[in-house]
């Protein structure tokens, strides 16, 4: 399995706006979910800073995902320029298998 971790600052006037896009029913999920190597997506809320949050995708392997990525690349970038307006701070914590 291969794990991505990311690290969100969320503009606290954007929160809901943010948590309806990486949650189980947002565009992120629901572009992943078109994908068979994707396992599973996270979105944890840091209880002692609000505006902090992880989002943890699993997938089935590195090559897998970096197919998706290059297959789902204009769908991927429009999504991630949409959501870039939700956030302070976006940084890629951890990824390996």
């Amino acid at each position: 399995m291969y794990c991505i971790v990311w690290e969100y600052e969320v503009d606290p006037a954007q929160i809901e706006e943010f948590v309806s896009a990486y949650g189980q029913d947002g565009a992120w999920v629901t572009l992943f979910r078109n994908d068979a190597a994707w396992i599973s997506t996270s979105l944890l809320r840091d209880v002692e800073r609000p505006p902090i949050f992880v989002s943890i995708d699993r997938w089935k392997s590195a090559e897998d995902y970096a197919r998706f990525r290059a297959q789902h690349a204009e769908m991927y970038a429009r999504i991630d320029a949409i959501c870039d307006a939700l956030t302070r701070r976006e940084t890629r914590l951890y990824a390996a298998p």
